[in-house]
């Protein structure tokens, strides 16, 4: 339960550290390297003109969110506003967005539970289940599956993200690590490279400990990161299109841990266990296209198609709360469908509140209370979400 509170209270306050665009346009570093010192790393490309003509002015660049104080947080949890160092495992770490690992982590653990199959050390619900030594195996499972999930797989995503993005960062926030050349492009790349073959060897070993005839994670691994890939580079670039990039990022960050922590403690043998992670990532898309609103104008002039540049703030808004909402729905149907009456009134009794902070927050002005309504919503679902995990794997499907 301790570890719950802790996750939740730390995925309420990513949310808050989410400060609107501070559009500056000092020098860039990038725009600085002599072209006999770019190198090309396929599939990754060396430094390109469009960066280079970042540089104009001889100014340093201003962070101006390092004004409260809370820069050095910011820097180690990879968050807008994130103070400058030349520490350079600081440095490596703030790629990785550590903040992003939340929802991941608490995506295994949702998976874990709605396998069945993970043993407390000591059950305090079930007396036939007090294994220490089982317990303990399932607890350090559980750990490197979240190892997976989290340092290795999200970091890779970030840092390739963060890689696909250095042209924007060197306007919009020109102080981050790869356009201020706090860590040079050869280094980049080969952070990306560690991250995502260690995470693959992490998922193959993950395969082996839970003695798969099939790696079904490793497959999950590959398949997240060719997702992650085409999210952020071209040409297909996913994040460029509203509906396909918020549904793979809905994806990658509630049905794939799903899974993973499933298939390392059970089995996706039954189609209940695709449907649901799918349907909560709709959900997620909803969640993703909060993010749109406050970088609308900087979209449409980017010319990036999000939702709420492709639809209006208005309809908009209304995709966002109706996919959240109504795909909660659902699944609680479903859940009263299989005679789990009490598992569906609690999804009921997480989904109500998240409604009145729509009506509140979201509808009324998704602009400015963007923020306050991830902040004040998002626990609700999360904890929806684990609670479907725990009807799952509670539910016997083979009557």
């Amino acid at each position: 339960m301790m570890k719950l509170a802790v996750a939740i209270t730390a995925i309420s306050a990513v949310s808050a550290f989410s400060p609107a665009a501070t559009v500056v346009r000092p020098t860039s570093a990038l725009g600085m390297l002599p072209n006999n010192q770019q190198q090309s790393f396929y599939p990754f490309p060396s430094t390109t003109a469009l960066e280079q003509s970042a540089a104009k002015d001889n100014q340093k660049p201003i962070n101006a969110e390092a004004a409260d104080g809370s820069a050095g947080v910011r820097q180690l949890l990879g968050v807008k506003g994130a103070s400058e160092t030349d520490d350079i495992w600081k440095i490596r770490l703030q790629l990785t967005k550590p903040v992003t690992w939340i929802p991941l982590v608490w995506g295994v653990m949702c998976g874990a539970a709605a396998s069945g199959n993970y043993h407390w050390m000591w059950n305090p619900f079930d007396p036939n289940d007090r294994d220490v030594l089982l317990g303990l195996e399932d607890a350090a499972k559980g750990f490197v599956a979240m190892i997976l999930a989290g340092p290795f797989l999200t970091g890779y995503t970030q840092t390739i993200n963060d890689w696909y993005d250095r042209e924007i960062d060197a306007i919009n926030e020109p102080y981050r690590p790869i356009p201020s050349g706090a860590i040079s492009e050869g280094e980049v790349i080969a952070q990306i490279w560690v991250l995502l073959l260690g995470g693959l060897g992490i998922a193959y070993g993950l395969d082996v400990w839970a003695g798969h005839d099939v790696p079904t994670v490793l497959l999950l691994s590959i398949f997240g990161s060719f997702i992650s890939y085409i999210y952020s580079a071209p040409p297909l670039k996913l994040k460029q299109n509203g509906w396909a990039g918020n549904y793979a990022l809905g994806a990658s960050y509630i049905s794939l841990p799903w899974w993973c922590g499933q298939a390392v403690f059970g089995e996706l043998d039954r189609p209940v266990y695709f449907i649901l992670p799918i349907l909560y990532s709709i959900a997620g898309l909803g969640i993703a296209i909060v993010n749109d609103f406050k970088s609308i104008e900087g979209d449409r002039e980017m010319g990036l198609q999000s939702l709420p540049v492709a639809f209006g703030i208005d309809k908009a808004k209304w995709i966002c709360a109706g996919s959240v909402t109504l795909t909660q729905l659902g699944v609680a149907a479903y859940l009263y469908s299989l005679g789990e009456s009490l598992y569906a009134g609690i999804l009921m009794a997480l989904i109500l509140p998240q409604m009145y902070f729509q009506a509140t927050l979201l509808l009324p002005d998704p602009v400015e209370n963007d923020v306050k309504y991830q902040a004040s919503a998002q626990p609700f679902l999360v904890f929806g979400i684990l609670a479907t995990g725990l009807c799952v794997g509670h539910h016997d499907f083979s009557v």
